[in-house]
């Protein structure tokens, strides 16, 4: 689903017009965003929580050569996929 078709179903779902709905995307997107940067886990009930977490230096290896090289430790971004979406999409085990 592109940006576009997703702004069209929100505002076809919630009665708004196609540019508030758009403005509220970039909202979200952009306070997300600001959340997560400093730091603090954003949970969106029924979809699933981004959150910023720092991995450890670590040691692997060079796939060409098999030459052990440093990882540096580093920033990720992490999502998390809330319970009720996986099994709503994946169903039940």
């Amino acid at each position: 689903m592109t940006k576009s078709q997703l702004v069209q179903k929100l505002a076809e779902a919630s009665e708004l017009s196609k540019k508030q709905a758009d403005t509220t995307l970039q909202a979200l997107v952009e306070l997300t965003i600001g959340t997560v940067r400093k730091g603090d886990p954003v949970k969106i009930p029924g979809l699933g929580t981004f959150r910023k977490v720092q991995t450890k230096a670590r040691m692997g290896r060079n796939p060409q050569t098999g030459e052990p090289i440093k990882i540096p430790a580093r920033k990720k971004v992490r999502f998390s996929v809330a319970k009720t979406f996986k099994e709503t999409v994946l169903g039940k085990k």
